[in-house]
């Protein structure tokens, strides 16, 4: 389908997402929240798809909130904020719950929105330059939306620290606290996401999918009451068509049904 707000491109089993309102630095709005849920939902059940690249088109990744909208969002009534803030909290549940390799591709700035984004991303790979900010608190609101996604990431402890001041960080300091696995220099950005995606095209999609299913349900749950969960998981994926592939490639020192080359 045609899109206002963000633009797609397939390559084979990998698709390029692309937010795609550079004039107001990728900003959210009902639109782009609109766009982005219906391509997650129709992604999530997409035959082959395998890996998703998110970035954005200009000068920053994602600056956040748009003023615009922000400024219609001050003359809501409380069931129109509740309906507003409703859709942006199953834009992200929609991005995190997707079962293939999500690799956001962050320059610039991602700010508010932007680094929430940023944490529904299963790899993130950062220019040197760019800066991150959970910046709500400055306008007297809460990263409430996406505190879920970003404490799972990065911790009470940094959660509390930058929600409380707002303050600005480093792509230096995103990658200290977990927000960002990889700081590259702007140039050398797209060549480093392509090596992460032709690591992905290497691991099984089954075994992606299941994985990141497993990693939110056993999130904030104590070691001891997820013995049985963990044990019945691995077991079912080793007697799985592609558990059996896998450990037969190995034993036969050949590459699996699923390896791709890029």
């Amino acid at each position: 389908m045609a899109y206002q707000s963000i633009e797609i491109r397939r390559d084979g089993p990998v698709e390029y997402l692309t937010l795609n309102r550079p004039t107001v630095r990728n900003a959210f709005n009902e639109v782009l929240i609109a766009e982005l849920t219906m391509w997650a939902r129709e992604a999530a059940v997409t035959p082959d798809l395998r890996c998703v690249v998110v970035s954005g088109a200009g000068t920053v990744f994602c600056a956040g909130a748009d003023l615009a909208w922000m400024a219609r969002a001050s003359t809501f009534s409380h069931a129109d904020n509740l309906r507003d803030t409703t859709a942006a909290a199953e834009m992200f549940t929609a991005i995190d719950r997707l079962p293939m390799a999500v690799i956001g591709r962050v320059h610039g700035a991602a700010l508010g929105g932007g680094a929430g984004l940023a944490a529904v991303c299963d790899v993130v790979v950062s220019d040197t330059d760019a800066v991150f900010g959970f910046t709500e608190s400055k306008l007297g609101l809460i990263p409430a939306v996406i505190s879920t996604y970003v404490t799972l990431k990065i911790g009470q402890s940094a959660a509390r620290h930058l929600f409380v001041t707002g303050a600005r960080f480093s792509a230096a300091h995103a990658k200290e606290i977990g927000l960002v696995h990889e700081v590259v220099a702007a140039a050398d950005l797209d060549e480093r996401v392509a090596q992460y995606v032709r690591e992905v095209l290497t691991s099984g999609p089954g075994a992606v999918a299941e994985v990141k299913a497993l990693l939110r349900e056993i999130a904030n749950q104590p070691p001891g009451a997820l013995t049985e969960m963990t044990a019945r998981a691995l077991a079912t994926r080793r007697e799985s068509p592609e558990g059996q592939e896998g450990i037969a490639a190995f034993l036969e020192k050949r590459k699996p049904s699923w390896h791709q080359t890029r």
